[in-house]
C-alpha cells in the first residue's frame, strides 16, 4: 500500500513540470501569432502607402501637365490678344484718317472765296488786298510712316519687352503727330516703358508731361496710379499715398481706384 501510494506520487510530481511547459509553449505561440499579425498588418499598411503615393504621383504628373497646357494656352490668347490690340489700332487709325480727310474736304467745299493769303516776314507789311495769316504748323518729314503706323509698331515694341525701341517710337510720333488723337497715349506709354526699365524718376517725369500737356487725358487715372508706383519704388512713401489718395478722390470709380485702395487699405 505504501509502495502503490509512493509510485502515484512520484507521477504527481512528474505532471507537474510537464504541464508547466506545455503552457509556457502555448502561451510562445500565442505571442507568435500575434506577432505574425502585427507583421501582416505592417505588410498591408505599406502596401496602401505604396499605392497612396503612386496615386499622389500620378496625381501630380497631371496637375503637371494641366498647368503647362494652361500656360501654352495663355501664350496663346496672349499673343491673341496683341494682335486683335494691333488690328483695332491699325483700324482706329485708318477711321481717324478717313475722318479728317473728310472734314478737310468738307471744309474746303463750304470754304468762301478769299483774297490770296500770304505769309508775312517778320517786320514786313502786307501788300494791299491781301489777308495775313500764321504759316501753317509743320507737316511730318517726308518719310515718316503714317501715325497709326507708327503708334502700333511702338506698342509691339513696348509688347515685346523692346522699351528702347518702344521710347523711340513713342517720341517720333509726337514730334510728328503731337496733337492726334493718341498723342497723350504716346506719352504714358513713354512712362510705361521707363517704368519697366526701372527708371522710376523717368517715369515720373514722363507722366507729369501728359499731366501737364493732356489734362483732359482718359490716361490721367492710370498714370497717377503708376507715379505711385515709381515713388514707392523710390522710397517716397509718403508721396506716394497722396497720388493713391488723389486718384481715390477725382477717379472714384476706376479701375486705378480700386488699386489705389488696395495699396492704402481702404475699404
Amino acid at each position: 500500500m505504501i509502495s502503490r501510494t509512493l509510485v502515484v506520487g512520484a507521477l504527481v510530481l512528474a505532471a507537474v513540470p510537464v504541464q508547466a511547459a506545455n503552457k509556457d509553449l502555448e502561451r510562445l505561440y500565442i505571442q507568435i501569432a500575434a506577432l505574425q499579425t502585427q507583421v501582416a498588418d505592417l505588410q498591408r499598411a505599406s502596401e496602401d502607402s505604396l499605392k497612396e503615393i503612386r496615386r499622389l504621383n500620378e496625381s501630380l504628373a497631371e496637375q503637371s501637365g494641366a498647368l503647362r497646357r494652361g500656360a501654352e494656352e495663355q501664350r496663346l490668347r496672349e499673343e491673341a490678344f496683341q494682335n486683335a490690340l494691333k488690328e483695332f489700332t491699325d483700324r482706329l487709325g485708318e477711321m481717324g484718317e478717313r475722318l479728317d480727310a473728310a472734314r478737310a474736304a468738307s471744309a474746303a467745299a463750304s470754304a468762301p472765296a478769299t483774297p490770296p493769303t500770304v505769309y508775312a516776314p517778320s517786320g514786313a507789311p502786307p501788300p494791299p488786298g491781301t489777308v495775313v495769316t500764321n504759316p501753317p504748323p509743320a507737316t511730318p518729314a517726308a518719310g515718316v510712316p503714317p501715325p497709326r503706323e507708327l503708334y502700333s509698331q511702338a506698342y509691339t515694341d513696348y509688347a515685346r519687352g523692346n522699351y528702347d525701341l518702344a521710347i523711340q517710337g513713342y517720341q517720333e510720333y509726337l514730334r510728328n503727330y503731337p496733337d492726334t488723337e493718341f498723342a497723350d497715349n504716346a506719352q504714358y506709354w513713354i512712362g510705361e516703358c521707363l517704368y519697366s526699365k526701372q527708371k522710376f524718376q523717368d517715369a515720373i517725369q514722363a507722366w507729369d508731361d501728359l499731366f501737364r500737356k493732356y489734362p483732359s487725358s482718359d490716361k490721367l487715372p492710370d498714370a497717377r496710379f503708376k507715379k505711385g508706383l515709381a515713388l514707392e519704388r523710390l522710397g517716397r512713401r509718403r508721396d506716394a499715398a497722396i497720388e493713391y489718395r488723389f486718384v481715390m478722390d477725382r477717379y472714384p470709380n476706376t479701375e486705378a481706384a480700386r488699386k489705389s485702395r488696395e495699396k492704402i487699405g481702404t475699404p
